[in-house]
Parts: C-alpha cells; structure tokens; sequence
C-alpha cells in the first residue's frame, strides 16, 4: 500500500510551486510560530489560488488571516481593480502580517480588519445597508476562524456575498474528528459537525467537501 506521506510528498512536488515570496513567509511562519500547522501551506494554498483565479472575482472576503499567506494566494485571481478583506481577531500577529503582505505587490489589494469575525461583518453590514458602502457584495469567501462558530458565522456573511457566488470553508474534517465518536464533546469537532449538516440541508446552498489537507467544503450560493 502506498504510504501517506509518500502521496502527500509527490501531490506537492507534482504541483506548482508557489512562488518566493509565499515560501519565504512559510520558512518563516514555521521558525517564528508553534501555531505553524494553521498555515495554509503549498498545495492548499495552490488550490485557494486556482479557486480564485476560476471565479475571477472582484471582491474576496477572508475570516482568519493567520499569517496573511492565504490571503496573497488567494488575491492571485483578483481582477485587476479587485480587493480583498481579510479578517483577524489576533492582534498580536498584526505585525507580522502586514510585513508579509508588504513582501508582495499583490498586498496593495488587501485590506487587513484586525477584530472580532462577527464584529467585523456586523460593520460590513451596516455600511451597506446605510449606502456608506459603494462596493459591490463578495463573489469570493474563505472562512478559516473559530471553528466553534461556524455556523453563526456563515449566516452573517451571506447577506454580503451575492448570488452565485463562492464559499470555501478551511478545516471541515477536522483531522477525521467529525466522523470520531471519541470527539463527541469536543466543541470545535461539534462546531464543524453542525456546520457540515446546515450547509448540506440548507436550500439557499450547493455544496461539496473536498479532502485536500484537513477539508475543504466548496459552497456555492444560490
């Protein structure tokens, strides 16, 4: 039987790489950080940038830029005038992710909101419903935040992306915990359970889990 990391190993050197830049932060994330696992990392941050470079969108709206890797690769497939928000509740790595993005030209695309998800996407959603906002609602999602909340997030992010539009959702298997009775009272395990059972039942959604790293759900609104 071939070994799992023997496929792992060759799915990543059978793919693109990833450029300099983005290798440098990952060298870096994984000196400077023991939270180095919640980087994205090369193949999927690969996918994230196909993905983006598919939808071709306009506007991308992040939950959880870690270290802002995942952000410079999806803002690969941003149109020429596009942008992308992304969202972090920790600001303590502040710092650190506008020195990332300040190593790519792809950063002057990127608007960093350090605060709470829900915060954050309350403030959105006033400015849009005030007219304060001209911008045009997000063709483009990707929630990697509290797993815990999900579900609360995804509603209040869906007034904000227009129909049609794409979700990518980090982290959906959970290292196989949501199919693990030993995980049963594991908040974050409950947490993506619930939100995998909501997005397959819920009529406004299309859905499908990919088994890329640790899951990724591709949602489409409609």
């Amino acid at each position: 039987m071939i070994k799992t990391l023997e496929l792992e190993d060759y799915v990543a050197r059978m793919s693109s790489p990833a450029g300099e830049v983005l290798s440098q932060i990952e060298r870096r994330t994984n000196v400077l950080l023991p939270t180095a696992h919640m980087l994205s990392g090369h193949v999927q941050g690969r996918v994230l940038s196909m993905l983006s470079r598919m939808v071709r969108p306009r506007r991308i709206l992040e939950l959880g830029t870690f270290v802002g890797y995942s952000a410079l690769c999806l803002a690969e497939g941003l149109d020429a005038d596009g942008r992308l928000v992304t969202i972090e509740k920790n600001d303590e790595l502040e710092e650190m992710i506008r020195g990332n993005l300040s190593r790519s030209p792809l950063g002057a695309k990127i608007e960093l909101r350090i605060g709470s998800v829900q915060d954050v996407l309350c403030d959105l959603r006033a400015a849009i419903l005030s007219g304060e906002s001209t911008e045009p609602l997000f063709d483009l999602v990707f929630m990697d935040a509290d797993k815990r909340t999900y579900t609360e997030d995804l509603e209040a992010l869906l007034p904000l992306v227009k129909r049609g539009g794409w979700i990518l959702a980090d982290n959906t298997l959970w290292d196989g915990h949501v199919v693990d009775s030993a995980y049963d009272k594991d908040r974050q395990t409950l947490g993506l359970r619930h939100f995998n059972e909501y997005v397959r039942n819920d009529p406004r959604l299309e859905c499908v889990i990919l088994p890329i790293r640790d899951g990724m759900t591709v949602i489409r609104v409609l």
